[in-house]
């Protein structure tokens, strides 16, 4: 139990908490920012992948089980205590499903930011208009709230440092 309470602690001080962002339920803002990404995004894809950001992070939560902040049910899954729902998890199974829609006019990215002094390593899902990389997407993360999508223009969400995952894994296996 003490070694529970101390990672806990370790966590919630070098873990990924974020003040609130946009709401979980503001679909049609998220369905607008897509849209928005580029004159070329079909309308009906952006609609479809809004709602299926929305709807399968709160799946998520209910298939991972959570019921704590993020950090806490980190310490739950690294403790054995949850089979599943650290970032990585979520950034995957959201993928996985978005993909699942073989959008011609979105792309879908893996997006990571590197750990720092004072952050663990972060992964997120990411949509951006076809042919555009992941500094011009949007980040769609159910972690962080747990279950309730946070969403914001990757360069907007200044709490990380969104990077492609493999170049971010490239530079960590380098050290």
């Amino acid at each position: 139990m003490a070694r529970l309470l101390i990672l806990v602690l370790g966590l919630l001080f070098a873990g990924c908490s974020t003040p609130p962002g946009t709401p979980s339920s503001d679909v049609a803002g998220l369905n607008r920012a897509i849209q928005n990404l580029s004159p070329d995004v079909d309308p009906q894809e952006a609609a479809r992948a809004a709602q299926i950001a929305h709807d399968y992070a709160l799946q998520l939560r209910a298939e991972y089980r959570v019921t704590d902040p993020a950090i806490i049910h980190n310490a739950k899954v690294i403790n054995g205590f949850r089979e599943r729902g650290l970032c990585n998890d979520w950034a995957e199974d959201m993928l996985k499903r978005l993909r699942q829609e073989n959008f011609r006019t979105l792309d879908l990215h893996w997006i990571t930011s590197p750990p720092t002094p004072f952050r663990i390593i972060h992964h997120s899902a990411a949509i951006s208009a076809k042919g555009d990389g992941p500094n011009d997407a949007i980040v769609l993360d159910g972690w962080r709230n747990g279950g309730d999508l946070f969403w914001a223009p990757v360069r907007e969400d200044t709490r990380y440092n969104w990077r492609p995952r493999m170049e971010v894994r490239a530079e960590l296996l380098a050290q």
